[in-house]
């Protein structure tokens, strides 16, 4: 029977459903050395308000028919799936894969670079490209390895189901990319502890079917006056 885009969506039989949850807000690293490094990754802890976030996370996702549950070998993915695992009884599967860019230079400095408007900064994102950064990793290669990272996943979620993966801001932004054909910052701009929806066909080809969905953060902003 020929599908009906008028009718309300469902995942199509065969499909899995990839929600990629962006980790909530992480704790700023005072000074500009980065902090201890994980594989030469910044790994800070969530703040106050990404541990609400967390929470926030795991009470939208707690309805949802999930049958798993990943995180990245950085810690505020597993901070911020920790409430989610704790409802659900799911334990994390650590997917290296997918943890975020590295930064080379600007390992766990971004922020302060942008804010400082370093003059690398126009090159990044005129060229698009990480790694204009010194010593950052080549997006060709951090194109495959989330390739690889989502597939994975896709491959261990039998079909018909929904799994969860905490992962990272240039993560999402990568597999939107990969997904819809985009220009390579295009999705840059994840909120902390927002969902992304990717669904994979049975023809292992990917879609998207929702980008940065932040309705369950609602309690957090500020009112509009």
């Amino acid at each position: 029977m020929a599908r009906d885009f008028q009718a309300p969506f469902t995942l199509p039989a065969g499909a899995v459903q990839l929600l990629l949850v962006r980790h909530g807000s992480s704790a700023r690293v005072a000074g500009e050395q980065p902090g201890a490094l994980v594989d030469g990754h910044s790994d800070p802890p969530l703040s106050d308000a990404g541990r609400r976030q967390a929470e926030l996370v795991g009470e939208r996702l707690a309805g949802e028919r999930l049958s798993g549950l990943f995180v990245t070998p950085l810690r505020r993915t597993a901070e911020t799936a920790a409430p989610l695992a704790r409802k659900l009884g799911l334990a994390p599967v650590v997917i290296g894969d997918l943890r975020e860019v590295h930064l080379g230079a600007w390992e766990g400095q971004l922020h302060a670079r942008l804010a400082g408007r370093d003059p690398l900064t126009g090159e990044v994102f005129a060229a698009e490209r990480w790694d204009v950064i010194p010593g950052a990793e080549a997006m060709e290669a951090f194109a495959a390895r989330v390739l690889r990272g989502i597939d994975h996943v896709a491959d261990v979620t039998k079909p018909d189901e929904t799994a969860v993966a905490v992962v990272h801001g240039g993560v999402i932004a990568e597999a939107c990319r990969q997904t819809t054909g985009s220009t390579p910052f295009a999705f840059l701009y994840a909120d902390n502890a927002s969902i992304t929806r990717l669904i994979r066909l049975p023809s292992r080809r990917w879609a998207l079917a929702g980008f940065n969905d932040v309705g369950h953060l609602s309690a957090l902003r500020e009112p509009v006056r």
